[in-house]
């Protein structure tokens, strides 16, 4: 069995696991189930009122978690996959405790091989999309680098080599807002500007 049918069936399992993407390497389970959420928050010793986004494998897929407005979907097909988490309306599938209660959801789509082939693989089930490291500390861009805590959480490791190394832009096309900029922020802004 191979890496990525190892973490298929851990994710399944709402077990951990850590995957490359374009960025960083993000720390994965299944969306959708509020105790593997739960082991996320744990072993990043992640503050539980901070919201943890989801990763899908296409927009089309994103569809049944998410309400997207008329210029989300747009934003979506100009910049995903790609290194930018937008902030949907989530359905009521989506549990709160991803949320931390709030009433939008992060929506990744890592423009990453490796990540593409494990959210194919496991779809429809969304995972967590959110960097493998214990909160505060540096983001990972190798597995040697991962937190002691991290590795000992997580049931398997991909190792997708080197990535990116800048976090995912986060934007709220809804309010033309950048809440974190990192790759493509600079041409992000740019479309908001020209989309008003």
């Amino acid at each position: 069995m191979d890496d990525i049918e190892q973490a298929v069936s851990a994710v399944r399992d709402g077990s951990l696991v850590v995957y490359p993407t374009e960025t960083v390497y993000g720390l994965g389970t299944d969306a959708l189930d509020p105790d593997a959420i739960e082991r996320v928050f744990e072993a990043k010793g992640r503050a539980r009122e901070k919201p943890i986004s989801l990763a899908v494998p296409d927009v089309d897929s994103a569809l049944s978690y998410v309400r997207p407005t008329k210029r989300e979907r747009e934003f979506m097909n100009e910049f995903l996959p790609g290194p930018v988490t937008v902030l949907c309306e989530k359905r009521d599938v989506v549990p709160d405790e991803l949320t931390a209660g709030r009433s939008r959801v992060g929506v990744r789509i890592p423009d990453h091989e490796l990540a593409l082939q494990l959210l194919r693989r496991v779809a429809p089930t969304p995972i967590t999309s959110t960097s493998a490291n214990v909160s505060g500390r540096a983001s990972v861009m190798h597995v040697d680098d991962l937190d002691t805590e991290i590795r000992d959480a997580a049931a398997v490791v991909i190792d997708g080599g080197e990535t990116g190394g800048t976090g995912s832009t986060v934007v709220n096309v809804e309010r033309g807002e950048i809440i974190r900029r990192g790759e493509l922020a600079d041409d992000i802004e740019a479309w908001l500007a020209a989309e008003e």
